[in-house]
């Protein structure tokens, strides 16, 4: 129940194979099914058709039906706009994040990115990477290059270590960058604590090509200049950063709009969204617990 729980934040029912895949304990088919037909007998948890849910609401199934062949159509997208971006100077690896990463998309969805960089030199990336996206809103295109978590090779692991950090880690799609992001799932093993039966799936990723107008950019900055121009780029962004977050900007999806930084990551401030998710999702565990409270041993 509580793995049903997590994704019942977001109003998406599982099927019996993600179920196990997300479940915090490693289990047998046989255990997963018996525990399953007790849930539903006892109507703790519902069958969608093929999904289960902690909500008898039969749209869930054709919700997510939607957003999956959406989702689809995004990643096709998603493809090819994480080659392009692996093109810019210092890129090491690519991953999709987000919803899309989960398989599922809206109308309003972006396409988030999840970026490795060359060590010290995140930021020069990352600059390069937003004067181009800035571009992209002449075209309508902007929530196609929504690249909001970055991490240098020197800080892969993520420091934030629980549930919606786990999560947000383990269902990262790579797109480039094989060996990058295989290191990436080397640096941050504590994932499996909480998802010893899910893997991120590196087989298939394409390594990084470097073109022409990388080689050069990277052979003017592959220098103490370089350095001191990779910390001053991340002071000037730290600074606009701030005035945004004072001034309680918010995004399109109604966050308030703020950035922590560092030499070696840019990412959004876990106080806002991630803390938010994280209480919630206490609180569905508590009010799940409380539900069955008379079956503690059935609990998933």
């Amino acid at each position: 129940m509580k793995t049903l729980g997590y994704f019942d934040l977001f109003q998406y029912p599982l099927t019996r194979e993600e179920i196990r895949s997300f479940h915090a304990v490693h289990l047998a088919y046989q255990e997963l099914d018996a525990a399953l037909d007790s849930l539903l007998e006892q109507g703790l948890v519902f069958r969608l058709d093929e999904f289960y849910s902690v909500q008898p609401n039969s749209l869930l199934a054709e919700r997510r039906r939607k957003g999956n062949q959406l989702a689809a159509r995004h990643l096709q997208t998603a493809s090819k706009v994480a080659r392009f971006l692996s093109g810019f100077p210092y890129v090491k690896g690519i991953a999709v994040s987000g919803s899309l990463s989960k398989n599922f998309a809206t109308s309003q969805t972006d396409i988030d990115f999840f970026i490795v960089t060359h060590t010290n030199r995140l930021w020069i990336a990352r600059t390069f990477m937003h004067l181009y996206k800035k571009f992209t809103f002449l075209t309508g295109r902007q929530h196609w290059y929504c690249m909001n978590y970055y991490v240098d090779e020197k800080e892969m692991e993520i420091k934030e270590k629980n549930i919606f950090t786990a999560m947000e880690s383990v269902t990262l799609l790579p797109m480039q960058g094989k060996e990058t992001m295989e290191e990436f799932v080397k640096n941050n093993h504590w994932i499996k604590e909480y998802f010893p039966s899910k893997t991120i799936v590196t087989e298939g990723v394409s390594e990084i090509k470097p073109g022409l107008f990388r080689r050069l950019a990277e052979k003017v900055f592959n220098n103490s200049m370089g350095d001191k121009v990779d910390t001053w780029l991340m002071k000037l962004t730290e600074k606009r950063w701030k005035k945004k977050t004072e001034k309680r900007l918010v995004n399109n999806h109604g966050h308030v709009m703020s950035m922590v930084v560092d030499r070696h990551f840019s990412k959004p401030d876990p106080r806002n969204f991630q803390h938010k998710v994280v209480e919630q999702y206490r609180q569905k565990v508590q009010q799940l617990l409380h539900t069955a409270e008379k079956t503690p041993s059935l609990v998933l």
